[in-house]
C-alpha cells in the first residue's frame, strides 16, 4: 500500500503522537513488519538542541536492525578516529584529580555493535530518512495531538496541523504516546505518574568556544565531562562535545530563580574549567531537575514509551537509549497481536518488563550516583587531608569500572520468558551482570558460526532457534508448534561447539527483541514445545 493510499484511507493500525527518535524508531518497528503506522510530529525539521548524544552498544543494534546503522555512522559530528569517551573530575576540569568515567567499550564484547555519539537532531534525521523508506509508515509533519477518544476497538487521535489550523481524525486499533514528559496522551489516556523532585533548577547552555577546545587538549579521546564540586551536593556540572573544535552544551545547577539576564553564565563556565575561554552562547534554556515514571506504560489501547513514560536527569546518557529499548519491547508485540500470532498477555508484559528497568535505572544507578558523590563530597576534602581523598578517588575509579559491567537491563521474571530456576519474579531490574551464558530474560551475547557468520546476522526479525547439536525431535517439535501458531522462527542449526560451550546451552530460544526467551540448560518445567511458545507470545 503506498502512502497517498494510507493517508487517503484516514485509518491505521498503530497512531504514534511524537516524532522524535523513540517515535521514530517504533515506526520503524512496526513498518518493517508490515504495520500500517501514522506519525503525527509537531516540528518539520529536527529541533537543533544537541541531547541525547551517548548510545549505547545496544541501542545501535536497533538501528542495525533498523537498517539505519550505517546512515547513524556516517552522521558523526565527532571523527571516529578521536574518540567518544568521558571523564570526571574534581574542582575543575583542570585540577589534578580525573578519571575514565562510563567506559563503555568495557562491555563491548557482548554486543553485535560498537557504541556512538552525536547529537539528538542528526540521529532524529537519520530516523525520518530511513522511515521514508518504508510505503507502510505515514508522517504528519507540522501537526499537533489535539485529543484521543476510544471509540469501540479503536482510538480516534484528532490533530490540528500547526500553521494553517486545519484538523484531521485519524482511527487506529492502538495509539502510542510517544509524545515527551508533558504527554499528552498519557493525560488524556487517564495514567498517573510518580514524581520525585530533587528541587534543582538546571541551566543548558549551548556555546562555541575554540579557546575551550584547546584547553582540553590533555584529555584526547574525550567527548564528555563531569565535575564534582562540594557546593554541588552531588549534582554535576556537565561538559558534551557536540563536534570536535568548536560546539559545546552545558548542564548544570543554577540557583532558583535565574533567568537569562541576570546570571553570569560566561563566569560559571570559566569556573567549572578553571581558566578562561572564549564563549559564544548559541542557547540558553532552563529545565528542572526531577524524576518521573508513569504508574503504568499501557491503558487498555494506548500505551507511553519514552519520556512519555519516564524522564530522569540527562546522567549517563540512559534517557535515549531507554526509550529506544521501550521502542523495539513495544514494536514486536503490538505485530504479534496485529498479525495474529500474539496474545494480551504479550501488550500486557511491554509494562511489565519495561517499567521495572526504568524504575531499577533511576534507583540504582542515576538517583544512586548523586547520593554517592554527595557523600562522597561530604566526607572528603584534599585540603584537609589529601591522602585520605586520594585512596577515596582512586577507589572511586575503579568503582566506575564496575557501574558499566552492572547496567545490565533483563526481564527476569517476566510472565513471557522462561522461568529462572529460583528466580524473582520482578518482570525485569537494570542490574545485573554481563555474561556470554544465555539466560532467559536477557540480553543474547553476539557468537561467531562455524561457518564466519555471527548469529546476529542470521537473525530474521521473528523468533529464533538456536540449535547447537541439539536432539532433533526437539528441534522439529519447536519447529512445528511454530508453524501451527503461525509464529514466525528461523532454526539456526550449527555444530559450533565451542559456542554452546559459551552460551552453555544446545537449545535457546531468541526473541524478535534479541533477548533470550528459553534455553534446554535452563529449564524448570518438562520439555513441551507448544507451552514453550505459547508461554513467550501470551
Amino acid at each position: 500500500m503506498s502512502k497517498q493510499e494510507i493517508a487517503g484511507a484516514g485509518d491505521c493500525q498503530v497512531a504514534i503522537v511524537g516524532g522524535g527518535p523513540v517515535g521514530m524508531g517504533l515506526a520503524i518497528e512496526l513498518g518493517q513488519r508490515g504495520i500500517r503506522c501514522a506519525v503525527v510530529e509537531r516540528y518539520a525539521q529536527p529541533q537543533p538542541i544537541p541531547k541525547g548524544q551517548n548510545l549505547t552498544q545496544r541501542t545501535m543494534e536497533h538501528f542495525h536492525f533498523w537498517g539505519a546503522e550505517r546512515a547513524l555512522r556516517a552522521a558523526r559530528t565527532i571523527p571516529p578516529e578521536y574518540g567518544i569517551g568521558g571523564l570526571t573530575a574534581y574542582g575543575s576540569l583542570l585540577s589534578s584529580y580525573h578519571y575514565d568515567w562510563l567506559q563503555r567499550d568495557l562491555v563491548r564484547p557482548f554486543y553485535f555493535t560498537a557504541n556512538e555519539r552525536l547529537p539528538q537532531y542528526a540521529t532524529e534525521s537519520v530516523l525520518r530518512a530511513r522511515v521514508a523508506e518504508l510505503p507502510s509508515v505515514q508522517v504528519f509533519y507540522g501537526w499537533e495531538a489535539a485529543g484521543i477518544e476510544r471509540v469501540g476497538r479503536q482510538v480516534a487521535l484528532s490533530a490540528t496541523e500547526r500553521d494553517t489550523g486545519a484538523t484531521r481524525t485519524l482511527r487506529a486499533e492502538y495509539v502510542v504516546g510517544c509524545d515527551g514528559s508533558r504527554s499528552l496522551v498519557r493525560t488524556q489516556a487517564g495514567i498517573t505518574q510518580t514524581l520525585s523532585d530533587h528541587d534543582r533548577m538546571m541551566v543548558l547552555l549551548v556555546f562555541r568556544s575554540r579557546g575551550l577546545h584547546e584547553l582540553l587538549a590533555r584529555y584526547p579521546g574525550k567527548s564528555y565531562y563531569n565535575v564534582l564540586q562540594p557546593a554541588l551536593d552531588g549534582y554535576w556540572k556537565f561538559f558534551g562535545r557536540v563536534d570536535l573544535g568548536s560546539t559545546w552544551f552545558f548542564h548544570a545547577p543554577v540557583p532558583p530563580g535565574t533567568t537569562r539576564d541576570n546570571f553570569d553564565f560566561r563566569g560559571y563556565l570559566h569556573e567549572a574549567v578553571g581558566a578562561d575561554f572564549d564563549v559564544e552562547f548559541e542557547h540558553i534554556g532552563f529545565w528542572d531537575l526531577r524524576f518521573a515514571i508513569a504508574d503504568s506504560y499501557r491503558s487498555g489501547r494506548v500505551f507511553v514509551a519514552g519520556d512519555a513514560a519516564h524522564s530522569h536527569p540527562p546522567y549517563g546518557g540512559y534517557g535515549v537509549n531507554t526509550g529506544f529499548e521501550d521502542a523495539r519491547n513495544l514494536g514486536w508485540k503490538l505485530a504479534a497481536v496485529l498479525q495474529g500470532w500474539g496474545g494480551e498477555a504479550l501488550l500486557d508484559s511491554y509494562d511489565r518488563e519495561r517499567r521495572p528497568v526504568f524504575a531499577s535505572t533511576a534507583r540504582d544507578f542515576i538517583a544512586r550516583s548523586i547520593e554517592t558523590d554527595r557523600r562522597f563530597l561530604h566526607a572528603f576534602d584534599p585540603a584537609v587531608d589529601r591522602p585520605a581523598f586520594e585512596q577515596a578517588w582512586r577507589a572511586r575509579s575503579a568503582g566506575a569500572v564496575g557501574e558499566v559491567h552492572a547496567f545490565e537491563p533483563n526481564y527476569e521474571g517476566s510472565p513471557v520468558v522462561a522461568p529462572l530456576p529460583g528466580g524473582a519474579d520482578t518482570g525485569g531490574s537494570a542490574v545485573g551482570s554481563h555474561s556470554f551464558r544465555a539466560r532467559p530474560g536477557h540480553h543474547l551475547a553476539p557468537a561467531q558460526l562455524s561457518d564466519g557468520a555471527n548469529v546476529y546476522e542470521r537473525l530474521a526479525g521473528g523468533f529464533a532457534l538456536l540449535a547447537f547439536g541439539a536432539a532433533r525431535e526437539k528441534v522439529d517439535a519447536l519447529r512445528a508448534a511454530a508453524q501451527a501458531d503461525g509464529l514466525p522462527l528461523t532454526v539456526i542449526e550449527d555444530t559450533a561447539a565451542h559456542e554452546r560451550l559459551r552460551y552453555e546451552a544446545a537449545l535457546i530460544l531468541v526473541r524478535p527483541d534479541e533477548f533470550v526467551a528459553w534455553t534446554d540448560s535452563n529449564a524448570t518445567e518438562p520439555f513441551d514445545a507448544a507451552a514453550i511458545l505459547r508461554r513467550c507470545t501470551g
